[in-house]
């Protein structure tokens, strides 16, 4: 009988009671059996300790953090502590299918494949509407280009092949707080091959304290670091994709913030990219219409 593969699956918790339970039930349920949880625990002060005991993992790695750290910081030394053939993510608040570890483990049938990802869910807190997160076709393979004109990898969907994390030595990058994903994967996909799976195998919730928009001016300043240590290395598209993703996000930025002379004053001296016709209407929306839209209510 054929040998099953081990995965380590990495949940990084800081207070995380609200929604803990289901996300350890749907590791639990899973299909596919052969699995350890690294449970790094990042100074929680309610009750999610307890809700991890409760559920009883006969393979469970809990480490409590001396002080609280950045997720990735968090991130890195659980895959240090990792004795799986691949490693995956989930956080406190996501979801998997049921079959997730099984679909996924299936494609790992050439050597050269670093990353299986897929499609998900994306669920609204508020109104508790549902959509999925990628509506159009996603290429596999090498990918790198294509990730630069569109990131679409939400980590709680991937699975990664841990020897090839051991030959590139490549961990997240501590002095990010939201781009570490997107840097994480750019690297790998440069060198290794990912396939995707186009049905949703995770469900992230979208709640006040995830919100990206809430983050922008972070998600800016990083983007802005990250292109000038890369520029050297990016061509000139890639180079403008980048550019204008990270004008989209000031754009927005500064609608969010209520001022209309300023919004319109920095989408006239943008380049054609960022003056669209979706920017423009944009520019004319209340922001808490704005808002609603990016909560896709």
């Amino acid at each position: 009988m054929k040998k099953k593969h081990l995965v380590s699956i990495i949940l990084n918790c800081y207070n995380g009671e609200k929604y803990l339970r289901e996300a350890l039930s749907s590791i639990k349920t899973q299909t596919y059996k052969n699995w350890e949880l690294i449970f790094v625990d990042n100074k929680s002060n309610d009750k999610s300790v307890d809700i991890l005991k409760s559920f009883k993992i006969k393979k469970l790695k809990y480490y409590l953090s001396k002080q609280h750290t950045s997720l990735y910081a968090a991130r890195n030394l659980a895959m240090k502590k990792a004795s799986g053939d691949y490693i995956s993510f989930i956080d406190a608040d996501d979801i998997w299918e049921k079959d997730k570890l099984h679909k996924q483990l299936k494609l790992f049938n050439n050597k050269q494949i670093a990353v299986v990802y897929g499609n998900s869910w994306l669920k609204n807190e508020k109104n508790n509407k549902v959509k999925k997160f990628i509506n159009y076709k996603v290429k596999s393979g090498y990918i790198y280009k294509d990730l630069i004109k569109k990131y679409n990898i939400g980590i709680l969907t991937a699975v990664i092949r841990r020897s090839i994390l051991k030959k590139s030595k490549i961990l997240f990058n501590n002095k990010y707080n939201i781009i570490g994903d997107f840097d994480f994967f750019i690297r790998l996909s440069k060198k290794y091959k990912f396939e995707f799976i186009p049905e949703p195998v995770a469900t992230y919730r979208i709640h006040e304290n995830n919100l990206s928009f809430l983050k922008k001016g972070t998600q800016i300043k990083e983007f802005l670091n990250w292109i000038k240590k890369n520029k050297k290395n990016l061509s000139s598209d890639e180079y403008l994709c980048i550019k204008n993703r990270i004008s989209n996000l000031e754009f927005i930025n500064i609608k969010l913030s209520k001022n209309f002379f300023d919004t319109t004053y920095y989408l006239i001296k943008s380049s054609k990219q960022v003056l669209s016709f979706k920017n423009i209407l944009i520019l004319f929306l209340p922001t808490y219409i704005l808002k609603k839209i990016m909560w896709f209510a």
